[in-house]
């Protein structure tokens, strides 16, 4: 699942260099703007479209996470890494047993016994 930004990480007036868009400053704007819940709700979206029209589908092998591209972070070819992650670019895979048990939790089944709720 992809996802394109177009937050503004810098000060009021400051110009905006890919320093803003380092992988620090971006994982305080999804927690601060709750992307993490957004993406979640995307996965288990995708994941149950790929269950209806994926044949043999398998979320370990199917689903791989969700990515955020901050695109004013983002300068093509040229654009850096900061310890291997692509400036403006924001990668989560959370457990497939949170996507799949949300899933189920969201289309009424009960979870109890699965994940040691009562």
């Amino acid at each position: 699942m992809v996802d394109y930004k177009t937050n503004w990480l810098g000060s009021p007036g400051e110009p905006l260099t890919t320093r803003h868009y380092q992988p620090q400053a971006l994982a305080a704007e999804m927690a601060r703007a709750h992307y993490p819940l957004q993406a979640l709700f995307y996965l288990v979206a995708l994941h149950r479209y790929l269950r209806w029209r994926l044949p043999g589908y398998d979320p370990a092998a199917n689903l791989h996470g969700a990515a955020y591209l901050f695109l004013r972070g983002m300068v093509g070819p040229a654009t850096p890494a900061v310890g291997g992650q692509i400036c403006g670019v924001f990668w989560w895979r959370p457990p497939v047993s949170l996507v799949t048990e949300l899933s189920d939790l969201l289309a009424g089944y009960s979870l109890v016994g699965t994940t040691g709720a009562s």
